[in-house]
């Protein structure tokens, strides 16, 4: 569902099943965005985003998840990620995105 809502921004998209994956993925990759949800196994998109930050201070990582709740949205931006947005309203990702893959094309 995200990869659709965000694939004409940016096609160059790389999934992972889990956290695990995702910090191994962004050693490799290095991508501009990682999008976490904060429910997955067997490492849950927190860890995996402490794990990436705590290594590549400077990643941006929107934290997606249908855990809205003013604890967990603290707690995403409290461990580095660059931004939370809920899965009731995806359009706030798009509303992010699109303007920072438009700077970054016109570099």
């Amino acid at each position: 569902m995200i990869r659709n809502l965000v694939e004409d921004i940016d096609p160059d998209i790389v999934e992972c099943t889990d956290g695990s994956a995702a910090v191994e993925s962004y050693a490799i990759h290095r991508p501009d965005w990682v999008l976490l949800d904060i429910n997955m196994q067997p490492l849950d998109g927190l860890t995996a985003a402490r794990a990436i930050i705590a290594k590549y201070p400077d990643a941006r990582i929107v934290i997606v998840s249908q855990h809205q709740d003013a604890r967990t949205r603290d707690t995403a931006l409290s461990i580095g990620a660059y931004s939370f947005v809920g899965k009731q309203d995806l359009m706030e990702l798009r509303e992010l995105l699109v303007p920072a893959f438009a700077d970054h094309a016109s570099k």
